[in-house]
C-alpha cells in the first residue's frame, strides 16, 4: 500500500526528512509547500514532485499525511488545518510554543481520527536507544548529569527572532528536556535560573528537574558556547555505574566496580540513521497505514513543551521551583 505525503516547509528539515521518504517504497510525495516559493520550487524540482505556494493548497490536494517542518511557530495553524481535514500529522519539533497552543493540539489530535506524530529524534537515535534499552533491563538511573549547547545563535541569523522560533528551550533545549522526562519518568518539579547573555533572548539555562520517586537532573543549556566536541551529552548514574552518551555518536558504559567500561561508536552509521530520522519516519509511516500507535503521540509532545514552559515559568521568578503537571 502507498500512502500520498506532502512537506510543508522546504528548508532543511523539510529535505532531510523528504530524503528519508523517498526510499520508503509506502511512500508518494505529491507535493511541496513553503512561503518562499523558490524554496518550494527546488525541494519540489529534486523530488520529482509539485511545488505549492499555499500550504491550504498542498492539504487541498491528493494528500493523505503531511510533514510539517516549517519555523516553529507556525507549526500550530498547519497542524490544526490538516487534523481538522483528517490527513495524518508528522510535525517536527517542538509541538507548540505555548501551553495554550499545545492544548489546541492535544485536544485536536484527539478527536481526530488521523494519527498525530511530533519529531523527537533523538528517541530513535542508537545512542539514545542504548540508554533506554539499559534502564528498560534494570539499570536504576538514581541521578543525571545533561548539557546541550549551541555553538552560536548567529547562524541562521532569524534564529534568535522569537516570533520564528518562541524561545531558546523550544527551538533547542527541548530534545534533552524530552530525553530526560523519557528516561528518568516524570517530572514533578522544575527549578531553572536563566539570563540573556551575548543575545537578548534568554538563551544560558541551568536547571534541576526532580522526578517521581525523588530521583534528579541537572541540565545546562547554552546558545554561545563555540563548536566543541561534545556539545551535547547526557550521563545516568546507577549503582556504581554509569552510561554516558557523547553528541550522537558514542556512548561510554560502566557496568560496575573493577569491570570493564565499554564504548560503542556510531560515527559509521549514515546520518540520517545516528540521528533517528530514518527510524521516526518509518515509524510514522507505519503507524499511517494502520500498522502500530504513533511513535512520539500527542500527550507525549505536549509532555515536552509542559517541561519548556515550567522551566520559563521558574526562571522569571528567580529559580522558584515549579510544580509539575502544569
Amino acid at each position: 500500500m502507498t500512502i500520498n505525503v506532502g512537506i510543508i516547509g522546504a528548508g532543511n528539515m523539510g529535505r532531510t526528512h523528504a530524503e528519508d521518504l523517498k526510499a520508503d517504497e509506502r511512500v508518494r510525495i505529491v507535493g511541496v509547500a513553503d512561503a518562499v516559493p523558490a524554496k518550494a520550487e527546488a525541494l519540489a524540482t529534486a523530488l520529482g514532485t509539485r511545488a505549492f505556494a499555499r500550504t491550504e493548497e498542498l492539504l487541498r490536494a491528493d494528500v493523505q499525511a503531511v510533514y510539517i517542518t516549517t519555523p516553529n511557530t507556525r507549526h500550530v495553524e498547519a497542524t490544526l488545518a490538516a487534523l481538522e481535514a483528517g490527513i495524518h500529522v508528522f510535525c517536527e519539533k517542538p509541538m507548540a510554543c505555548s501551553l495554550a497552543e499545545a492544548r489546541q493540539i492535544l485536544q485536536a489530535a484527539q478527536a481526530s481520527p488521523a494519527v498525530y506524530q511530533v519529531g523527537h529524534n533523538r528517541r530513535f537515535a542508537p545512542v539514545y536507544r542504548y540508554l533506554k534499552t539499559q534502564i528498560e533491563q534494570g539499570f536504576q538511573p538514581y541521578l543525571a548529569n545533561a548539557k546541550q549547547n549551541d555553538g552560536d545563535w548567529l547562524n541562521p541569523p532569524w534564529i534568535t527572532d522569537l516570533s520564528l522560533t518562541g524561545g531558546f528551550l523550544y527551538e533547542s533545549s527541548v530534545h534533552l528536556l524530552d530525553m530526560l522526562r523519557w528516561l528518568m519518568g516524570d517530572v514533578v518539579s522544575v527549578s531553572a535560573r536563566a539570563r540573556a547573555n551575548v543575545y537578548d533572548v534568554l538563551n544560558d539555562f541551568a536547571i534541576l528537574l526532580t522526578f517521581a520517586g525523588e530521583r534528579h537532573a541537572v541540565f545546562s543549556s547554552s546558545a554561545h558556547a563555540s563548536w566543541g566536541y561534545p556539545f551535547e551529552h547526557l550521563e545516568i548514574v546507577g549503582d556504581h555505574a554509569f552510561i554516558r552518551s557523547e553528541e550522537l555518536t558514542r556512548v561510554i558504559h560502566s557496568p560496575g566496580l573493577e569491570q570493564e567500561i565499554r564504548t560503542f561508536d556510531y560515527t559509521h552509521l549514515a546520518s540520517a540513521v545516528r540521528w533517528g530520522y530514518r527510524e521516526e519516519d518509518r515509524l510514522f509511516i507505519s503507524a499511517c497505514l494502520g500498522e502500530g500507535a504513533p511513535a512520539v503521540g500527542a500527550e507525549e509532545a505536549y509532555r515536552s513543551i509542559e517541561l519548556c514552559e515550567a522551566c520559563y515559568r521558574s526562571a522569571a521568578a528567580g529559580g522558584q521551583p515549579v510544580q509539575l503537571p502544569l
